[in-house]
């Protein structure tokens, strides 16, 4: 069934939550930080066995979505790497200072993902966070096919579109407007495609995806 979502919190919200905390509060999250912090690492930073680390705790897997939720929420700009100023800002915006509370904010993240506009913001930002050399504007399809499986998974459309990208030659890589037309995609049309008019500007790719979709369906 297409993709239905609701409303977004706003970005005075996110200030007046980040405005509260206590001095309290931020030496726990501070405490909480240093916990997992790689000490090798010149700047205060969680590196990839402190994330490991953290999962373990959290009793997730770091390929489970609520562990890119989380670095979504924190702005993690690298992927398997929180700051410490990521990791103070972002706990404080989820008001969490302990690891029960972050166990929590984690199952919240999954409700705050349903509405439409948040997940767009998330969607987008699993684009860029797999970005991860410098001005690299684009997502090999293994990667893209993985990421969009994470994020993705019960949308009726998904598996026919990684099975023509699979099978397609003329793309290599998909670009983050091909990325968000696909979201948008799965938005707007029925999973037959009935209701497509390629005069709304899609993305070629999109096109293309239909055009092997109308096929599929006349030979079947």
């Amino acid at each position: 069934e297409k993709m239905r979502r609701g409303s977004t919190r706003s970005s005075s919200k996110v200030k007046s939550v980040y405005s509260r905390a206590s001095p309290k509060e931020l030496e726990a999250i501070n405490t909480l930080f240093e916990n997992y912090r790689d000490k090798d690492i010149e700047e205060p930073t969680i590196g990839p066995e402190g994330v490991e680390k953290l999962c373990d705790d959290l009793g997730v897997s770091p390929a489970d979505i609520r562990v890119l939720m989380l670095a979504w929420k924190l702005g993690a700009a690298r992927m398997g790497y929180f700051t410490a100023e990521e990791w103070q800002n972002g706990l404080q915006v989820m008001r969490v200072t302990s690891l029960d509370s972050l166990k929590n904010a984690l199952s919240e993240l999954e409700v705050e993902t349903r509405s439409q506009a948040v997940f767009r913001e998330f969607y987008r930002y699993a684009f860029q966070f797999c970005c991860t050399e410098a001005r690299q504007k684009t997502l090999d399809l293994d990667t893209a096919t993985q990421m969009l499986n994470l994020v993705m998974p019960s949308t009726a459309l998904l598996k026919p579109f990684i099975e023509f990208l699979e099978v397609q030659k003329e793309y290599k890589a998909l670009t983050l407007d091909q990325w968000t037309g696909f979201l948008r995609f799965c938005e707007e049309i029925e999973p037959d495609c009935s209701n497509y008019d390629e005069s709304q500007a899609w993305p070629l790719l999109m096109d293309n995806f239909v055009e092997w979709m109308q096929e599929k369906q006349s030979a079947s």
